[in-house]
């Protein structure tokens, strides 16, 4: 079968830059869906990404789906034909359907009677034609928020559409998407190479926007083109490059053929803090900033430039000349700030509205404070730096230089606080109270700063929900998810023993109180509301779902991955901490790596079936005591001997959370058990024996129940 390479990109005006990668993804994989989903046989598919362009070259496209063997059955022959023989009118309409003549139906009989049937090929159709649906697809599925129209248009895409390519092999396929035909004309950069460029075949691609249009297509390479240019003006100046990963995507969204150009600013900026600077250049100016081998700024930078300049000192000239008054705004920023020390401050904060029904972020720092001191009382630690600091961390909140540079909040709470003079651990735990910052980010350091981020994220999870605005689908507008992700990476990955069922209690409380105490006080009626708690033990417990499902693959010391019904299994038990539940998992895992599993496993679900079939109507069970008196069968005394001898030992096991220890334990009941199950009709005919025997069996699930629910576990 004829195979030529494919070529698609859209043209459009410069794209969201924080956004392209998952563009070009995006795309990429909706064009291969669609050709799956058409049976169009490929290799290779390999996209493209810049500023302008987004595009797709797939190698070796087949030039027709394959031939489709078709079989349909009709309706039965009784049906199909009169007496006389004639065909009827539900005859007649399948062979329409099929496209074919009655002659071409065959009569076939099968277990349900005789019927007609149609066999054939249908030809598979033309690549060529197929190829503008599959695009059109997979621009319709773009993760796209909102859409624009543009001139007179009434297509709609993420940015105003000025050409599309559509080659297949040397020829256009013949299209109109977005408005816009395809042809074979890209455009080069938009100032080297503003004419456009003839397409001679999909191969040319990246050779012709490389060499005729100054245009690095392929957004890896222009990546790396960046890592290495940026570092070698680095090498240059004498120090090295921060070469911050979402910095350098950024930047290579923004240009198509990079130029690294390196500037300085005045040495006396070195005074600000080092996160000052940094943020100065990189999140407002997307610069490099440069360091030296010990660690220290130098008084440098490297831009990027999209342009190769025949005058690169006017270029770099007009970069310093715009950095050098962000980083002054800074410096004032810092003598204003520091003119107060940051406790002034606190004052201040009741005067700040955080959310309306929840109050001012003196009402917010207040609940941080009474969590944070609880959690401190539990843990062992001292509680004053943490009441301190609790009362200190939102102050920032309220300084000029958070205000300019709100991505600098906590950091200059640190900083503030440290010249202040204040403790040592004070400073740092405002800081820290924010960790982790995002996915996978850093998590505190010190004590106070790990109780401190713990309270807050516990707070804004309780207040939030307590007002009835909890997330939605795909709407977090409160950091819900990553506050829950943060909260339990924390209590897990520092191992802090505490009771988050307790702290989630408290935190509902705190929330409530406030947020009746604020409704009195505007002189509105008490509004009604519901105790969270419940709901954030679920929405808490779900994260650590993902965290162990989607990231972490085994509980600590676990033997094997965790699944879904493990999961289950252990959260069936309600623990109190997610180091409860780690501990529960892990011992789950090795468990199910013991060669006893498998049946106490699949003897705790056909107790979990017998008892639940037991249950009178209504879901009322009757209490009932094991009473030995009644036993006739060996089997039955030797499982309730097991248990009553294992029952002490299990339960001082589970007591110390050593579940692990309880489960190796539990395993030696699986001779006793075997034998019962073989032996023992546990749904006797006496309503005596019968009672006597389930009671027998809830007694042996409650023993595997301290530790897992085994009855959700598959087998």
């Amino acid at each position: 079968m004829e195979k030529r390479d494919f070529l698609v990109e859209i043209g459009t005006e410069e794209l969201p830059p924080k956004a392209l990668r998952l563009l070009e993804h995006s795309f990429a994989a909706g064009i291969e869906a669609g050709l799956a989903k058409a049976a169009l046989a490929h290799s290779a598919l390999q996209s493209f990404a810049t500023p302008r362009r987004l595009a797709v070259r797939v190698r070796r496209l087949a030039a027709s789906q394959p031939d489709q063997r078709i079989e349909r059955r009709g309706p039965p022959v009784s049906a199909a034909f009169d007496a006389g023989g004639a065909p009827t009118r539900a005859a007649q309409a399948f062979a329409a359907s099929c496209a074919v003549g009655l002659e071409a139906l065959e009569r076939r009989a099968d277990a349900k009677g005789e019927f007609l049937y149609y066999s054939g090929v249908r030809p598979g159709a033309p690549t060529a034609g197929l190829l503008p649906g599959i695009v059109q697809s997979a621009l319709d599925a773009l993760p796209i928020p909102r859409r624009m129209r543009w001139g007179a248009c009434e297509a709609q895409f993420v940015r105003p559409v000025h050409w599309i390519v559509m080659l297949y092999g040397r020829e256009v396929v013949p299209a109109t998407l977005l408005e816009t035909a395809a042809g074979n004309m890209t455009r080069g950069h938009r100032f080297h190479a503003p004419k456009p460029l003839r397409l001679a075949s999909p191969g040319a691609y990246e050779r012709t926007l490389g060499q005729r249009g100054h245009v690095v297509a392929d957004f890896a390479a222009r990546r790396e083109r960046i890592r290495e240019g940026v570092s070698a003006a680095a090498a240059a100046l004498g120090g090295r490059a921060l070469l911050d990963d979402a910095l350098l995507d950024e930047v290579t969204a923004l240009v198509e053929w990079p130029v690294p150009l390196a500037g300085r600013f005045e040495p006396r900026f070195l005074d600000l803090p080092r996160e000052v600077l940094i943020s100065t250049l990189e999140d407002h100016q997307r610069y490099f900033p440069l360091e030296r081998a010990d660690g220290a700024l130098l008084p440098c930078f490297v831009a990027v430039a999209n342009i190769e300049s025949r005058e690169p000192a006017k270029v770099i000239e007009g970069n310093e000349r715009v950095v050098r008054p962000r980083l002054a705004d800074a410096a004032f920023f810092w003598e204003q700030d520091r003119k107060a020390p940051l406790a002034a401050r606190i004052e201040g904060l009741d005067a700040v509205t955080f959310q309306a029904r929840l109050g001012s972020l003196g009402d917010r720092a207040r609940r941080i404070r009474a969590l944070a001191v609880q959690m401190a009382t539990a843990l062992g630690q001292p509680a004053a730096p943490l009441e301190r600091a609790a009362m200190l961390c939102k102050c920032d909140l309220l300084t000029a230089m958070v205000g300019e540079f709100p991505e600098l909040q906590g950091i200059m709470g640190t900083h503030y606080a440290a010249a202040d003079g204040e403790d040592r651990e004070v400073a740092a735990a405002i800081g820290e109270h924010y960790l982790p910052r995002a996915a996978g980010g850093a998590l505190p350091l010190t004590a106070a700063g790990t109780v401190l981020a713990v309270a807050d994220k516990l707070d804004t999870l309780a207040g939030i929900f307590a007002i009835g605005e909890k997330p939605t689908g795909t709407k977090d507008p409160f950091g819900l998810r990553r506050a829950a992700i943060g909260l339990i990476r924390i209590l897990l990955e520092k191992r802090l023993e505490i009771d988050l069922t307790a702290l989630l209690e408290q935190a509902a409380r705190l929330a409530r109180a406030d947020i009746e105490r604020i409704a009195v006080s505007a002189g509105k009626p008490v509004p009604a509301v519901p105790d969270c708690a419940g709901e954030l033990y679920e929405y808490v417990f779900e994260r650590l779902r993902a965290y162990y499902l989607e990231g972490e693959p085994r509980a600590a010391g676990g033997a094997r991955p965790i699944t879904t019904e493990m999961f289950d299994a252990a959260l069936a038990t309600r623990p109190r901490s997610p180091l409860e539940l780690d501990a529960r998992l892990a011992a789950l895992s090795a468990f199910l790596a013991l060669p006893e599993a498998a049946s106490l496993t699949a003897a705790n679900k056909r107790v979990a079936n017998i008892l639940k079939k037991s249950e009178p109507r209504g879901g009322e069970r009757t209490a009932a005591v094991v009473d030995p008196t009644l036993f006739n069968e060996p089997a039955e005394r030797a499982l309730f001997e097991a248990l009553h001898a294992l029952r002490a030992t299990v339960a001082s096991a589970i007591d110390r959370r050593d579940y692990a220890g309880a489960l190796t334990e539990l395993a030696g009941l699986r001779q006793a058990v075997d034998a019962f199950f073989d032996q023992v009709m546990v749904m006797d005919e006496d309503p005596r024996l019968r009672g006597n025997r389930l009671a027998l069996l809830s007694d042996m699930r409650a023993l595997f129940a301290g530790v897992a629910d085994l009855s959700r576990l598959p087998g």
